[in-house]
């Protein structure tokens, strides 16, 4: 008989976490025998269960699905990481993969996908969301550089050039700098333009 694969479900929502586990648990060679909701608790837990793969939705509390798959890469190379979200958004894909997820699905995806992706990934493949890579292979790399991008996440509340200078140790003129380049590359009109547009892409 086959080892059964033992499984960590981040997610932060517990009615989807429950239900995830709940289906996972019908399959008869898939166990999940750690459940987190905040994304910093991922690498003990995973570390605490000796788990084989672990299943990581993107919008957590503490850190994000794909920081933790980033975490998880470094100090557990071996544990395969599965990314769920409910954003198909193409710049997600990239950097789960940049992080080093060894798949990335969408939650809408049937149950029996997400068990047959587990186990793909287990034996050493990628399962990509086709959708998703056609979709990030049309929009291209993330034009913005990891400053632009940080300036851009503070300046999405509103905040004054000034405000936005003294949160980041920057001159005014640096922030202002920042923003016009990534005006540019994303060629709109306004930082709140940017903003939206970065976010929908998943570059942010």
């Amino acid at each position: 008989m086959s080892r059964t694969i033992k499984v960590l479900l981040a997610e932060d929502q517990s009615m989807v976490r429950e239900a995830l586990a709940a289906l996972l648990g019908l399959e008869e060679d898939i166990e999940v025998v750690a459940q987190v909701a905040r994304g910093d608790a991922v690498l003990s837990a995973a570390r605490d269960h000796g788990v084989d793969v672990a299943l990581l939705d993107i919008e957590m509390p503490g850190a994000t699905g794909i920081e933790a798959a980033a975490e998880l890469h470094r100090e557990l190379p071996a544990l395969k990481v599965v990314v769920l979200t409910t954003f198909g958004r193409p710049g997600y894909l990239r950097s789960a993969m940049e992080a080093g997820a060894d798949a990335f699905l969408v939650k809408d995806a049937p149950a029996s996908q997400l068990a047959e992706a587990i186990r793909k990934v287990l034996a050493g493949e990628r399962v990509i969301d086709p959708s998703l890579a056609a979709a990030a292979l049309a929009d291209g790399a993330n034009p913005l550089t990891d400053r632009e991008r940080e300036v851009l996440r503070a300046a999405a509340d509103g905040s004054t050039n000034a405000e936005l200078a003294a949160a980041l140790h920057l001159s005014q003129g640096t922030v202002r700098n920042y923003l016009s380049t990534a005006i540019q590359k994303l060629a709109v009109r306004n930082r709140a333009e940017a903003v939206r547009i970065a976010r929908e892409k998943g570059w942010l």
